[in-house]
């Protein structure tokens, strides 16, 4: 290196002809422009509008017949600036028709396929159906399903127009329907209640079956269970896609009031709040549930005893209970008599709901699982999701067992784990389970606050409410217990980023083709490199709860979050969003090279002694090691008398010639340049040029942590804009003290990034850790998780004695 010119920098890498991306680019070039509905800072415009929808629903279940029968009257309030002819309703339940687009557009097989698993044969190799596919079937065969609908009429009780598509149904209006106008109309329906374990569905009921053990009823799970109305938006109008199954829902807010008949010894868990208690409660429960608002731990309000009690006799009376909720998107209950139910007040303070009522409701299959972690974790989610958006505004909060995996609803969750009989008659679970039961609670009960309350469209962007929620539920799940492998760090995400299965985090939910990783995992990775490594913390949750505070009970779109994060931050990110949610490159940063260079310090007294030194470290001629071994002597050692000037003088001797010519140059120096020169030279720091690759294609900053001589390290980061002219491909001077010899650099030392290759994150490159293990071949048990609660209990056998036993 001659004074501070750098030769290998100079011919940095350049890109091919026509060969450039610019993974920089301006995002507003893909972002819708913005308006006076959606401002340019991501924020709510001035003119901003949506509708809102009222019901008034009186349902009866069919205990029997597992069908359920309503009324329901219907509210509309068009506040848009546009006069609407006629309404678009979501009718789920045709779904399970045989012609609709969900069943006949189904695929035999094939990725993505969500519930009971198929196989198709390949060559030689057989077709399989599984037995679940096959209970499926006939269940859709056996039960007439989809919504039965009748006397829909206005509120004058004139007859309402209307055509069912599939899951949709149009209403046409009698009158057009103006800006700032409402109109009511009404309609019976019932349809029969699917078994979700049959048909694999968000709803349904479960029946248990009629012996010692389980003692037979069912559990009912009430979601999407009555027509509603499609969101009408600025962005879109009528946002009626198909419900095809795995897309969610837009819908409207609005205030409810449900009356739901069942029988009379059945417990209910519904979004709102109760508004007959007397009726429906003793008055022992009631004071349990005063006791429990002010409780240190859940207290049951309806003990297992007295579930079990319940259980056991039946009955053929009936119950109403009435449930009232304001300003909710959606309304959903649960009601079974197998049900237990506890609950603990949550004291959040504040003005708007210092006082939420956390609760669970559960069979006596959810054991001490449930009876120790199931409220537990929804206040646990509350008092996490509040720092970074807002209080939670509704009075209940609650966490429902059936056979639903995990769905959210404003104010319920529907939660699956549970515990197993054992022949001892006591109830056990698995680690896996614990942490899915925990994990699956802080999941949906966030979900309250995305999409329930930050009214995102699920239809259209699955993550915007499942992305945003899986990374608020991994910050709980490390805040509950770190040592519980959560599944959201970004070394979580891959092996996904790297398949030829990724599709951009943008493409609408029923064309992804695996959702857990795309809606769910990647989406929360990215926002966790976000806050950790890019942003940091206190600007990254800012400008989150910005974003929350701004579109709580509104409808936001991603725009709106890209520019509120960008906004609120103050930091560019559209590179970010660029990469992360818009392409399917991944992260692959590899460190090729490492140069070291030392500046010259044109003193030939003092350089080229340094080259002399830098000759003699060199390894010396395998050659000329060995002829020393077998004491061959040199010519020049045979023959001294014969010598000249190189034999006292080799190429590194410094002449008057270059100390002149070095005077000469120094002399010529500006006093700046002498002053900087000087100093760098008295200095003697260690220049090292690292050149590094982009082979993943998604631009990300380069974390390094660089490795010493003397055992110390040291982190280096250095931001993603080093790659905004060569994306592919960049070098970087990296400058240590003189006493700091660097002896190896590893990129992203942490795996902050989600780096999908580590290997060539080192150099000089490491040897490979993998392991050896030695085994004897045994057949799968088909057991999924290990119970260790329960094999503990196994005796320990002496296989010797086993052999004696059975001689």
């Amino acid at each position: 290196m001659t004074g501070l010119a750098d030769p290998a920098a100079a011919s940095a890498i350049r890109q091919t002809k026509g060969d450039f991306e610019d993974k920089f680019r301006q995002l507003d070039e893909s972002l819708p422009t913005p308006n006076v509905y959606r401002n340019a800072a991501g924020a709510p415009g001035h003119q901003y509008w949506q509708q809102q929808v009222d019901y008034d629903i009186d349902a009866t279940l069919d205990e029997d017949k597992r069908r359920l029968e309503a009324k329901i009257q219907i509210r509309y309030q068009n506040n848009s600036p546009d006069t609407l002819r006629y309404l678009w309703l979501q009718l789920e339940q045709n779904k399970y028709l045989k012609d609709s687009i969900a069943e006949a557009g189904s695929a035999f097989a094939g990725i993505g396929r969500r519930g009971p698993a198929t196989q198709a044969g390949d060559g030689d190799t057989p077709a399989r159906l599984s037995l679940g596919e096959l209970r499926r079937q006939q269940f859709m065969e056996d039960n007439q399903l989809g919504y039965d609908i009748d006397q829909l009429v206005d509120g004058n009780g004139e007859p309402l127009h209307h055509v069912i598509v599939g899951t949709n149904m149009r209403v046409d209006l009698n009158q057009p329907l103006k800006p700032g106008e409402s109109v009511r109309f009404s309609m019976n329906y019932a349809y029969n209640i699917v078994e979700e374990d049959a048909v694999s569905a968000r709803a349904g009921y479960e029946h248990f079956p009629d012996d010692e053990r389980e003692g037979g009823n069912d559990i009912f799970l009430f979601a999407q269970w009555f027509p509603r109305l499609h969101a009408y938006t600025d962005y879109e109008a009528w946002t009626n896609k198909p419900f095809i199954g795995r897309g969610e829902f837009t819908l409207e807010f609005g205030d409810y009031d449900v009356e739901m008949t069942v029988p009379a010894d059945h417990i209910v868990s519904s979004t709102g709040t109760l508004q007959n208690a007397d009726d429906v409660l003793t008055d022992t429960q009631r004071e349990r549930l005063e006791e429990a608002a002010n409780a240190e731990r859940p207290v049951f309000v309806v003990t297992e005893e007295e579930a079990l009690e319940n259980e056991k006799e039946g009955t053929d009376e009936l119950k109403t209970w009435h449930f009232a909720a304001d300003n909710v998107r959606d309304f959903a209950w649960a009601t079974s008599r197998k049900f237990m139910w506890d609950a603990r007040g949550y004291h959040q303070g504040g003005d708007e709901q210092p006082l939420v009522m956390a609760m669970s409701f559960y069979p006596k299959e959810g054991g001490d699982l449930w009876k120790k972690y199931s409220t537990e974790s929804v206040i646990h989610t509350m008092e996490v999701y509040s720092r970074f958006s807002f209080d939670y505004p509704y009075p209940t909060a609650q966490s429902v067992n059936g056979p639903v995996g995990g769905m959210e609803y404003p104010m319920i969750t529907f939660n699956g784990p549970r515990t197993t009989l054992q022949d001892d008659g006591s109830r056990t679970y698995s680690q896996a389970e614990k942490r899915f039961l925990i994990g699956v609670v802080i999941h949906e009960i966030g979900h309250i606050y995305f999409p329930m309350i930050v009214n995102s469209d699920e239809r259209q962007w699955t993550w915007m409410d499942e992305g945003l929620n899986s990374f608020l539920d991994g910050v709980a799940g490390r805040e509950w217990d770190p040592s519980i492998p959560w599944g959201v760090e970004p070394r979580d995400i891959t092996g996904y980023m790297e398949s030829e299965t990724q599709v951009p985090i943008m493409t609408q939910s029923d064309s992804v083709l695996r959702l857990g990783p795309n809606a769910y995992t990647k989406p929360a990775a990215a926002l966790n490199i976000l806050r950790e490594t890019i942003l940091g913390r206190e600007l990254f949750d800012f400008a989150f709860r910005e974003y929350a505070q701004r579109w709580k009970y509104k409808r936001p779109t991603p725009a709106d979050f890209f520019r509120t994060m960008e906004e609120a931050s103050g930091v560019d990110l559209d590179w970010f969003w660029r990469g992360w949610f818009y392409s399917t490159d991944h992260v692959d940063i590899s460190i090729e090279r490492v140069y070291k260079m030392r500046l010259d310090t044109e003193d030939p007294d003092i350089d080229f002694a340094r080259q002399r030194q830098h000759e003699q470290d060199k390894p010396l001629s395998l050659t000329v090691e060995r002829n020393r071994e077998e004491g061959r002597q040199l010519w020049i050692e045979k023959n001294p008398d014969i010598s000249d000037f190189y034999d006292k003088n080799d190429r590194f001797t410094v002449t008057n010639k270059e100390r002149n010519e070095y005077r000469e140059w120094l002399h010529g120096l500006e006093d700046w340049e002498r002053r900087v020169f000087e100093r760098a030279v008295e200095e003697d720091k260690n220049y090292y040029v690292m050149e590094f690759s982009n082979k993943g294609g998604l631009v990300m900053p380069i974390i390094l942590e660089l490795s010493f001589e003397d055992g110390s390290t040291e982190m280096r980061r250095i931001p993603a804009e080093i790659w905004r002219r060569t994306p592919k491909a960049v070098k970087k001077l990296i400058v240590t003290e003189k006493d700091q010899e660097l002896v190896s650099v590893t990129v992203d030392p942490r795996w902050e990034t989600a780096d999908v290759d580590v290997e060539n994150n080192h150099y000089p490159r490491r040897i490979i850790p993998s392991r050896v293990e030695a085994y004897k071949a045994k057949e799968r048990s088909g057991k999924v998780y290990r119970d260790i609660m329960q094999d503990s209990k196994t005796e320990l056998k002496d296989p010797e004695d086993e052999e004696n036993n059975d001689g």
